[in-house]
């Protein structure tokens, strides 16, 4: 992997194929790797096109502030901008998974004029990740000194999750920890001019659901994956084929 500074903060990046640009950006407690690697999607895509992915300050190789405040989404947002301005990049595709989808929803209402399309994983209509009781909690358990401690169903999976892919809990923390003051509302969503294409699995109780949101975003196409959740849904063949033929079709 190869890495830039971003306004001070070192993002480490994958840089694979040749084409059109595709930038991807991974979930919480994830890493490039691990989200676009081993489930193929790098291999899959970088066929076809040039794939940038990067790791997310606060996770994998990249550098992890331990300050909320530095993982808002202008922050987490802007790093997207600058790498692509790092590879003299003017328009790209692109496409998010669960955090990765809300720090995309931000760069499509900011960054239009950045990306010709965009496809949101693993995002709906909040679940039980759409409060900020929920999140506090979170929060908790990551920094939890005994995990067997931790009660809250949710949140103990996320410290698994996290502890799995060897993450830094008080950067993780941060991040879940960060404002929320991102923008779009209805109204924003409704503006939207640009291809979007949504992806959940139908069993993904996470985020909930998405046809709310789908509904928001004129024109935006939802694609449901049968018996898929939030965690296995990205590896899923069918989302591979849907975003193939949706970003072959996206306008130049």
């Amino acid at each position: 992997m190869a890495s830039f500074d971003s306004n001070g903060v070192r993002i480490h990046y994958e840089d694979a194929g040749s084409g059109d640009a595709v930038v991807l950006v991974h979930g919480f407690a994830s890493n490039a790797r691990y989200n676009w690697g081993i489930t193929g999607w790098i291999k899959f895509l970088s066929e076809r096109y040039r794939v940038i992915a990067l790791d997310c300050r606060g996770h994998g190789q990249s550098d992890k502030p331990h300050d909320p405040a530095e993982y808002t989404l202008d922050r987490m947002g802007g790093d997207v901008i600058r790498l692509l301005d790092h590879l003299g990049i003017r328009r790209a595709l692109l496409m998010g998974y669960s955090m990765g989808a809300r720090i995309s929803m931000w760069l499509m209402l900011r960054h239009p004029e950045r990306f010709r399309a965009v496809v949101l994983g693993g995002v709906g209509a909040g679940g039980r990740m759409g409060d900020a009781g929920r999140r506090r909690k979170i929060v908790e358990a990551l920094l939890a000194p005994d995990p067997s401690a931790i009660g809250d169903e949710t949140a103990r999976l996320f410290r698994q999750f996290a502890e799995a892919n060897r993450n830094d809990l008080a950067a993780l923390a941060a991040c879940m920890g960060a404002e929320r003051a991102e923008g779009g509302a209805a109204t924003e969503l409704a503006s939207v001019g640009m291809a979007v294409m949504i992806v959940v699995g139908t069993r993904d109780t996470l985020v909930g659901d998405a046809e709310p949101l789908h509904k928001m975003i004129p024109g935006s196409v939802l694609v449901k994956l049968e018996g898929r959740d939030h965690l296995n849904a990205p590896g899923d063949r069918l989302y591979k084929e849907a975003v193939e033929k949706f970003f072959a079709k996206a306008p130049a």
